[in-house]
């Protein structure tokens, strides 16, 4: 979660172009005291780079690791331009967010940021907001929609019951506070329902807190009742936004094709199977990398993959293995500057179409 306070939040304001923008956070930044009143020259410098725009009419001026330097503290500044900036290439901007980052702290920044904005009904009233303490409120939101994620998937476990693998997914939805008591002890007290070739769920009617979705995998798929135990999915329903994920459950069923959730080879893999509109037909190929960029994944690096992507037909996502696993569109620079990859850390490129291996070895060059 990033700092911010009611006083980091400036509404009403005004810019002729884009320019006088940065200069106008910049100042904001330096005022607050966490950068010195060189950083501005930084804040331009990376704008001739690469546009600092994401999308929804939200851009995120920040410096260059030549100005790094003149950083006193990490922190945010947030404007708001009712009237709107030109940005360049018919881009308009509502809200500005200066950054001011130290080191890689600026991608946990913008994982934070981008998580947040990427709603377009959130950036729009973001926009169009007279109090500074419903911004604050909006920025501050957590989505609700990110329920399903690496941390409440666990694969490959020495279990050869069906109440084991319902207690390791309680203990993974209590982690994530999305159940409380009432919940659990209505879980516990009903057997899961066997869905279909090896997969079964359970969840309950009371006792849901947030959506949240717990998977198990046995290592080695064993019976109950004849029916054989793949996956147990375990899931809490707060609204109905887990709706989006049934249609992949349903398609995976319909078509014979559970059995890839059993050999699916990690989380990520999971993940992507039950994503809705991600790639899963048997054509696909994918390529794991680990990011070799000293700064990480921030927007220049993360505009140059997002153009090269867009060179090629093929439906292309990305996901972040040592984050959430979730895969993101490509083709969308805020959803991939969003993803917050550190040096060192792995990510996945799956390709769907005529031209997906031309598109994943134009990607390992450039990632090389």
């Amino acid at each position: 979660m990033f700092h911010l306070s009611l006083k980091d939040i400036h509404l009403a304001a005004y810019a002729d172009n884009k320019e006088s923008a940065i200069r106008q956070v910049a100042a904001a930044l330096a005022a607050s005291g966490y950068v010195s009143e060189r950083y501005v020259e930084g804040m331009l410098e990376r704008e001739i780079q690469s546009s600092t725009y994401l999308g929804n009419g939200i851009a995120i001026p920040h410096g260059t690791t030549a100005t790094r330097d003149q950083v006193l503290h990490t922190g945010v500044q947030v404007l708001q331009f009712p009237d709107g900036v030109a940005w360049g290439n018919n881009q308009t901007v509502y809200i500005v967010i200066g950054i001011a980052a130290k080191s890689d702290e600026h991608l946990t920044l913008l994982h934070q940021l981008t998580r947040i904005i990427s709603d377009e009904n959130l950036a729009s009233q973001m926009a169009k907001t007279a109090s500074a303490d419903e911004l604050y409120r909006l920025l501050m939101s957590t989505p609700s929609s990110h329920f399903l994620d690496a941390s409440t998937i666990t694969l490959d476990i020495d279990a050869h019951d069906l109440t084991t693998l319902q207690a390791l997914n309680i203990a993974r939805l209590q982690q994530a506070k999305a159940v409380n008591a009432a919940f659990i002890a209505d879980v516990l007290a009903r057997q899961p329902i066997h869905l279909g070739q090896g997969l079964w769920l359970s969840d309950s009617a009371t006792g849901n807190l947030r959506n949240a979705v717990a998977i198990t995998r046995p290592k080695t798929p064993f019976t109950m009742d004849g029916q054989p135990v793949g996956v147990l999915m375990t899931i809490a329903y707060a609204d109905d936004q887990l709706q989006s994920l049934l249609s992949p459950i349903s398609t995976l069923l319909q078509q014979n094709k559970a059995e890839r959730l059993y050999s699916a080879p990690d989380a990520a893999a999971i993940i992507a199977l039950l994503t809705a509109g991600t790639p899963q037909e048997a054509t696909a190929l994918s390529a794991d990398f680990i990011l070799p960029n000293e700064h990480g994944l921030h927007t220049r690096p993360s505009s140059l993959l997002v153009n090269t992507i867009k060179q090629f037909n093929s439906q292309i996502t990305i996901a972040h293995l040592d984050g959430s696993g979730v895969p993101v569109d490509g083709r969308k620079l805020m959803q991939v500057a969003g993803l917050g990859v550190k040096k060192g850390e792995r990510i996945r490129f799956t390709a769907v179409g005529s031209d997906a291996e031309q598109a994943l070895t134009a990607i390992t060059a450039l990632i090389e």
